[in-house]
């Protein structure tokens, strides 16, 4: 079998702007970054502004597992499904990240024939938008140490910096530093600390902005330290928002790029969802519903974490109404999850895939919980049995949920057409009734207690006394209002890894409750969530290379 790589190499791409006219966008519309690659302008919506709205497909999954799911990969191949069926249809997602390019979990542009093209860019440089975001955050990090070296007028408590320094690389030795050693010359010594880019706040704000100005009254709200009275210091303050928003100018505008069918794909921002709120920017999922009938878009991790922050922030800060809810699984990972070691996953067990059924379930439950029609897609292997397959038709029956057995991995559009037609008449006969999960008029222990008890199960929230701290201090200044976005393991329901399935009886521990008044949501942290992933004992960047031609190869 064929590599990713090898079969996107192999791809016979169209020029951009040919990709763009299938959406009605003028080459001269374009910035092109190369034959392949280019970015819209911010006043294209604008532009269309009378255009009505496609509909919104938000794409799911279960709990990631090892055994993978491949939620990027139905999002991507039902992109082109509806293609093959006549609808006109552009995909948005979100840029990748480095950081697990070269760690463990690979890239993330889709696999097999459902594939987000030129792949190797897209997962290392691109267009330099994470490089950017990097430098508009440690300028910030810059102007703040430089303010304490000349004078320090603002009165900042170096113990009291709350903004770190950011690399869009996993490096777990960055995580904790200490910077201005060296003598007076080298700044003030104080502890500090490196995040991966897509944790931080910058990223955050370019994802929900909607435009420039926004943008910098965003970055401009940014809480960056306390002062030695206890007074709030933000980035406006630092007079840092000019020199940050013209490091991002180009950063903001949507990618198009293509799939390997060549159908439309808008790829921009790449929050994580398990540190972070897990969606691509809101200026290119408007763009792509002012482009298309459908635009089809997924958030990260399970439809805990992403999906959760996707319809509780991101819809609700951007005005979005979702029409469908595609909710991604594997029977390999519902085996995993019913006691399955991954070595043995390939036979056939059906006590063990009914067992595991819990988790897929729940998910169905709490997506119903938001007022929008769901469809179940069984990510298909070649390992799947056909008494394994008539066991999730019977449960999807009995849940009154339309399921597609889903081939895109292997067949492209053509295997992910009986998807695109059941998503299509859902939308048709079930019109959306969406509605966020909780009121943010609620106090934020309120607001975590919510999603804790209706989507992750549990029985209660334990707030540390530094989280209950925070929360006061939060409350303060009057940012109390805001959505929460919980940063919590991605492998679980709960806040601990090993617990699959449905975990019952348990209470979720938030140990630290950070503001991001310029994102416009309260971080919650749990369990032993990092904002900068480690390296695993074979990172992916093992198996990395380049030829004299420059072809890479080991990408996946």
């Amino acid at each position: 079998m064929r590599s990713d790589i090898e079969i996107a190499q192999e791809a016979k791409m169209l020029p951009v702007a040919e990709v763009a006219a299938r959406l009605g966008v003028s080459a001269d519309d374009l910035e092109l970054y190369g034959k392949y690659k280019a970015k819209l302008p911010l006043h294209l919506r604008d532009r269309l502004k009378d255009r009505p709205d496609g509909k919104l497909v938000l794409v799911t999954a279960i709990n990631p597992t090892p055994a993978g799911e491949g939620k990027t990969t139905v999002t991507v191949g039902l992109g082109e499904a509806m293609q093959k069926i006549g609808k006109n249809a552009v995909i948005a997602l979100r840029e990748p990240s480095m950081g697990p390019v070269f760690g463990v979990k690979g890239g993330a542009a889709g696999g097999g024939y459902a594939q987000v093209v030129p792949m190797e860019d897209i997962n290392l440089h691109f267009t330099g938008d994470m490089h950017a975001l990097t430098a508009a955050n440690n300028l910030l990090c810059a102007m703040l140490d430089n303010h304490l070296q000349q004078g320090n007028a603002l009165r900042i408590d170096p113990r009291r910096i709350l903004l770190k320094r950011c690399l869009d690389m996993n490096d777990r030795a960055l995580r904790s530093v200490v910077v201005g050693l060296g003598g007076k010359v080298n700044g003030v010594p104080r502890e500090d600390g490196f995040m991966i880019t897509v944790a931080s706040e910058v990223m955050a704000i370019l994802c929900l902005a909607c435009d420039m100005d926004d943008l910098k009254a965003r970055l401009g709200r940014m809480l960056v330290a306390y002062t030695y009275d206890g007074k709030p210091v933000y980035a406006r303050d630092l007079q840092a928002v000019g020199a940050m928003a013209a490091l991002l100018k180009d950063a903001i505008k949507p990618n198009l790029v293509q799939t390997l069918e060549n159908t439309p794909a808008l790829m921009h921002g790449g929050p994580f969802a398990n540190i972070a709120h897990g969606c691509n920017s809101v200026t290119a999922t408007r763009l792509g519903l002012k482009l298309a009938d459908y635009c089809i878009t997924e958030a990260g991790f399970g439809a805990d974490l992403g999906a959760e922050k996707f319809l509780d922030i991101k819809c609700r800060v951007a005005g979005l109404k979702p029409a469908c809810v595609v909710l991604v699984a594997t029977i390999r990972a519902l085996k995993y999850n019913g006691g399955v070691a991954k070595a043995d996953l390939g036979a056939e067990n059906v006590a063990a895939l009914e067992k595991g059924l819990v988790n897929l379930q729940t998910h169905l439950e709490n997506m119903r919980k938001y007022g929008v029609p769901v469809v179940v897609a069984i990510n298909r292997f070649h390992t799947d049995t056909d008494a394994e397959i008539a066991v999730i038709e019977r449960f999807c029956a009995a849940a009154h949920a339309p399921v597609s057995l889903t081939e895109v991995f292997a067949k492209g559009g053509e295997g992910g057409k009986d998807l695109a037609e059941k998503v299509c008449r859902i939308i048709d006969e079930q019109p959306s009734e969406y509605h966020p999960l909780y009121d943010t008029a609620l106090s934020i222990p309120e607001k975590i207690e919510t999603i804790a008890r209706e989507i992750y199960r549990a029985d209660g929230v334990a707030f540390t006394a530094a989280a209950r701290k925070s929360i006061a201090e939060i409350e303060a200044l009057g940012a109390d209002k805001l959505p929460v976005c919980i940063a919590k393991t991605q492998y679980s329901l709960s806040d601990d890894p090993a617990l699959l399935g449905k975990p019952e009886g348990f209470t979720l521990t938030v140990r630290e409750v950070r503001l991001s008044a310029g994102a416009g949501f309260v971080v919650a942290l749990t369990g032993d969530i990092m904002t900068m992933p480690g390296l695993p004992k074979v990172p992916a960047a093992c198996s990395i290379d380049v030829d004299g031609d420059g072809v890479v190869s080991g990408l996946f």
